[in-house]
């Protein structure tokens, strides 16, 4: 629902009396939305804001992300209850007043970054990628962000290394990144455990939902994270895995990998990085090490 307006005639919008009342709720200065219009959706949060928008100004970083079709950027914090500012780009000498609804970013805006989608004013997939990765709260914030955003297919890497090379501003934070991501990742969490594997657990760069299949051919499962040189495979348990149905997959899946001699290890959701970090060190101790010839299962890269 698109903020409007007082209207005095009350046909484009509320008359300041219909305003004041009940029926009505404030978005922003002089702009308001039916009260029954549900400020929970994010795609109404980002429309509100972008009604404040400034002349030749833009929604840019993780709400430009999500306009442009990249689902996971839900504007949440890592808690998944505190809602994140939407940004707004309005140039170097643009004016925004900041709130816990939106920030202004003051980065260079060209023409050739804007775009309009769903009747909002974006910045084009490349600098909203560019922006969610450099905003970002911190260095892994920003591995999640630009894998998110690769998922989403909004950008790619080499998209945005050309990118970055014409900017002033941010761009070791993205190159800083893009050294850690992934285009294959399914969701945060899942880059979240493949940050805790590489960084904290010191192990060597997995491959990302690979598909494992036996060596007649016969599909094992997709891996979350593998560990070719070791045998390993690790999987994130989300809330979708809590199913009866799923976990009875979940457990079919695993038999399978282990019968052709893959060590598995899961991991949950609420489980603490430390206890994360020594179960897949004491995991992939236990591990076959075995030389490609003596393997009884393939990986087919994603």
């Amino acid at each position: 629902m698109r903020p409007v307006p007082v209207d005095p005639s009350g046909v484009a919008g509320p008359t300041k009396r219909q305003a004041a009342g009940p029926y009505w709720r404030r978005t922003s200065s002089g702009l308001h939305v039916p009260a029954d219009t549900r400020s929970d959706r994010v795609e109404q949060r980002i429309l509100e804001q972008s009604a404040r928008l400034p002349p030749g100004g833009a929604v840019t970083g993780w709400a430009a992300c999500r306009v442009h079709g990249a689902a996971f950027f839900d504007g949440l914090a890592r808690d998944g209850r505190t809602r994140v500012p939407v940004q707004v780009a309005v140039g170097p000498a643009g004016r925004l007043r900041a709130g816990p609804d939106a920030v202004g970013v003051h980065h260079v805006l060209l023409d050739e970054d804007l775009v309009v989608r769903h009747g909002i004013p974006v910045v084009v997939g490349v600098r909203a990628a560019y922006d969610a990765v450099r905003l970002a709260p911190d260095p892994r914030a920003a591995v999640v962000s630009l894998d998110m955003a690769l998922a989403g297919r909004i950008a790619t890497v080499q998209d945005l290394v050309a990118y970055a090379a014409r900017q002033p501003r941010g761009r070791w934070v993205v190159h800083r990144a893009i050294r850690l991501a992934s285009p294959h990742s399914r969701s945060p969490r899942e880059t979240e455990l493949r940050l805790i594997w590489i960084l904290d657990a010191g192990l060597p760069q997995p491959l990302v939902n690979c598909e494992v299949r036996d060596l007649d051919g016969r599909f094992l499962g997709i891996a979350d994270l593998i560990d070719v040189e070791a045998g390993l495979v690790v999987e994130y348990d989300g809330a979708h895995h809590r199913t009866a149905a799923r976990q009875s997959d979940d457990l079919r899946r695993e038999d399978g990998l282990r019968r052709v001699g893959l060590e598995v290890v899961r991991v949950a959701g609420q489980d603490r990085r430390d206890r994360v970090v020594r179960r897949l060190q004491e995991a992939r101790s236990r591990c076959r090490f075995e030389a490609p010839e003596k393997r009884r299962w393939v990986v087919i890269p994603a």
